[in-house]
C-alpha cells in the first residue's frame, strides 16, 4: 500500500524536434532508418511471457516500396485469442492490486525511453512502414505517445485524487476499480502513438489488456511491445496478437469476462462491433464499455473576412499532410466567391510545389498511401470525379502504384453541395471545395452541418468576430474538435483532447481525464465512527 500520497512530475509536451537537413538527429534518424530498412523484423505474438511464432505469417513492406520485404509478423488462431484472453485474467489480480504509483512509474518510464533510446527506432519504423514523412513522424510516434503516457499518469493521479465530503462521525471514500474482465484494444494503422495508447490506457487504470492492431502497423507495434516490456510493464497486462478479426471478434465478444472495448477504426466496423456487443449482452458479468473514435469528413469553412494565403495554407496543410490518412483531415472547404481566385491561387501552388515519394528523402512533403485496397478506394474516387460534369479536378488527379502507393494530392472543385466527394470519407490526400455566394453565408453553415454523418473536426477562418461567433454556434455539434483560424488536425495531448460524436465516435476524448474514467468502475465506501445501537429516532419521542 501507499506510504505517502504522491504528486507525479508536472507533465510538458514533448518539445517536437526540427530535423533540419544535415543536423545530427536527422543523420542518426536517417541512420537508424537504413539500417531497419535493410533488416528483416520478425513480429510475434506477444502472450505473457511469450513470443510465439506459427505457421502463417503476413509479409511486412513498405508502401512507397511494395516489392521489399522489410519482416513479417506471425498469425494466430483461435487458441491464441482464448490463450491471450486466459493469460490476462491471470495476471489481473496481482496488476489491479499494484499500487497507482508503481503503474504510474512504469508509464512515467515509458515517456523517457520514448524520449531518448527508443525515439530513432520508433520514428524510423513508422517512417518505413506506415510512409510518414520525418515531422509526421516525430509528431506522433514520438511526441504524442510521449504525452500521452505524462498526461494521463497527471489524469489517474487527478481522478484518484476527486474525493466527496464526509460529515461529522462519518469518513466517505471514492475508491477507483479497474472493470472486472479484460479490455479489447483494437488500433488503426495511421497513428503508432494511438496503436500504443489504446492498450496503455486502461492497463494504466489497472486493467489487462489483449490488442489486435491494424496488420498494416504490426512493423511499429513491434517496438511498441519492446518499449513496453522495457519499461517494466508485468508480462500479460498488454498481450498483442495477430488474428482475423473475426475470429478474434467471435471469441472475444462472447467471453462472460469481456469488460470493455477500445477501438479507433471505421464507423461501420465499430457499429457492426456494437452490435454485436449488444446481441451478446446477457453473457456478460457487466455491462461493457464501450469507446471508439471512428470516421470523419472533416471541415473547412472560410468566411469572406478571412485572409485567403490563411485559408490556403489551411487547405493544404489540413488536407495533405500524411497523404490525408487522418480521421481529422480537412476533406471538404466551403470557401466565398470573393476570395476564391486568391485562394486558388495558392492552393494550386501549393499543390504543384509538393515533393513527392519515399520518407527517407527528407525534403518529400507528400510520401505513399497504405496499401493497394486504399491505393485503388482513392483512385477510385479520382476516376470516378474525372467522369462528373459538376466537378473537376484543379489540382493532381493522378496516381501511379508501379513502384509504391503513390496519389498526388488532389483538389477538386464543385458546384454541388452535395457532391459525392463532399459527403463520404475517402481517406487520402483528397479535398473537394465548393464555392459559394458571400451572401449565402449564414445557409452555408446549416450546410456544412446537415452535411454527412460525421462530427469529427472542422475549421472556421474569419478576421470579423460575430462572423467566428455565428460559426460556432451554428457547429456546436458538427466537430468535437473545432479550430478558428487554423487547419482541422494536430490536436495536442493536454491541450486539445481529441474525439467527436455522430457517426465519428463516443467522444470519450483520448488525451484525457475522460477517457480514463472510462475504464474503471468507483466503489463508494462510508465508514461510521460511532455507529448507533437503537433503531429509534429523535422523532419518535
Amino acid at each position: 500500500m501507499p506510504k505517502g500520497i504522491y504528486r507525479i512530475p508536472a507533465p510538458i509536451n514533448e518539445p517536437v524536434k526540427a530535423y533540419a537537413p544535415g543536423h545530427a538527429d536527422t543523420n542518426r534518424l536517417l541512420d537508424t532508418y537504413k539500417t531497419m530498412y535493410n533488416a528483416h523484423l520478425e513480429v510475434p505474438l506477444y502472450i505473457g511471457g511469450e513470443k510465439i511464432k506459427t505457421n502463417k505469417t503476413i509479409s511486412l513492406r513498405p508502401p512507397h516500396e511494395h516489392a521489399k520485404e522489410i519482416g513479417v509478423a506471425y498469425v494466430g488462431e483461435a487458441q491464441h485469442v482464448h490463450q491471450a484472453i486466459d493469460t490476462a485474467l491471470a495476471a489481473k489480480k496481482q496488476w489491479a492490486q499494484l499500487p497507482w504509483e508503481q503503474r504510474a512509474a512504469i508509464f512515467l518510464r515509458a515517456a523517457e525511453l520514448l524520449a531518448g533510446p527508443f525515439r530513432d527506432r520508433m520514428n524510423a519504423a513508422t517512417m518505413l512502414a506506415q510512409s510518414k514523412n520525418v515531422m509526421q513522424a516525430e509528431i506522433d510516434a514520438a511526441c504524442e505517445l510521449i504525452d500521452f503516457f505524462r498526461f494521463n499518469v497527471a489524469y489517474m493521479q487527478q481522478i484518484y485524487a476527486d474525493q466527496p465530503g464526509s460529515l461529522p462521525g462519518m469518513w466517505n471514500r471514492l475508491e477507483y476499480r479497474p472493470l472486472e474482465g479484460f479490455v479489447f484494444a483494437v488500433t488503426p494503422f495511421n497513428f503508432t502513438s494511438i496503436a500504443a495508447n489504446l492498450p496503455a490506457a486502461p492497463a494504466m487504470m489497472g486493467n489487462v489488456v489483449v490488442w489486435k492492431p491494424a496488420e498494416s502497423q504490426m512493423y511499429s507495434a513491434q517496438i511498441i511491445m519492446e518499449l513496453f516490456h522495457e519499461a517494466g510493464l508485468p508480462d500479460g497486462v498488454i498481450n498483442m496478437i495477430c488474428v482475423d478479426g473475426p475470429t478474434a471478434g467471435d471469441i472475444v465478444f462472447k467471453h462472460k469476462e469481456f469488460s470493455g472495448l477500445h477501438f479507433t477504426g471505421s464507423t461501420s466496423v465499430f457499429k457492426h462491433l456494437w452490435k454485436e456487443i449488444g446481441s451478446n449482452l446477457d453473457m456478460y458479468r457487466s455491462y461493457p464499455r464501450i469507446v471508439g473514435e471512428t470516421g470523419g469528413k472533416d471541415f473547412i469553412v472560410a468566411h469572406s473576412s478571412a485572409n485567403p494565403l490563411e485559408v490556403a495554407t489551411g487547405i493544404s496543410r489540413g488536407a495533405f499532410e500524411f497523404q490525408g490518412q487522418k480521421c481529422s483531415a480537412a476533406s471538404r472547404a466551403y470557401v466565398p466567391s470573393s476570395i476564391w481566385p486568391a485562394v486558388k491561387e495558392k492552393v494550386v501552388a501549393d499543390v504543384k510545389s509538393f515533393k513527392m515519394g519515399s520518407p527517407d528523402d527528407t525534403s518529400n512533403f507528400i510520401n505513399a498511401v497504405i496499401d493497394k485496397r486504399a491505393f485503388d478506394k482513392i483512385s477510385g474516387y479520382i476516376d470516378f470525379v474525372k467522369s462528373q460534369p459538376d466537378a473537376e479536378i484543379i489540382a493532381g488527379g493522378n496516381y501511379d502504384g508501379a513502384k509504391g502507393y503513390f496519389i498526388e494530392p488532389t483538389v477538386i472543385v464543385t458546384t454541388n453541395p452535395k457532391f459525392r466527394t463532399m459527403c463520404e470519407e475517402i481517406f487520402g490526400p483528397v479535398i473537394t471545395i465548393y464555392v459559394y455566394e458571400d451572401k449565402d453565408w449564414h445557409a452555408v453553415l446549416k450546410l456544412v452541418d446537415e452535411t454527412g454523418e460525421y462530427a469529427l473536426t472542422g475549421a472556421i477562418f474569419a478576421r470579423e468576430r460575430y462572423a467566428i461567433n455565428e460559426a460556432s454556434q451554428a457547429l456546436e455539434n458538427a466537430a468535437g474538435n473545432f479550430y478558428i483560424n487554423d487547419k482541422p488536425t494536430g490536436a495536442v495531448v493536454g491541450q486539445q483532447p481529441f474525439g467527436g460524436a455522430r457517426g465519428s465516435g463516443t467522444n470519450d476524448k483520448a488525451g484525457s481525464y475522460l477517457n480514463l474514467i472510462r475504464w474503471i468502475s468507483p466503489r463508494t465506501i462510508k465508514e461510521t465512527f460511532v455507529t448507533p445501537k437503537d433503531y429509534q429516532y429523535p422523532f419518535l419521542g
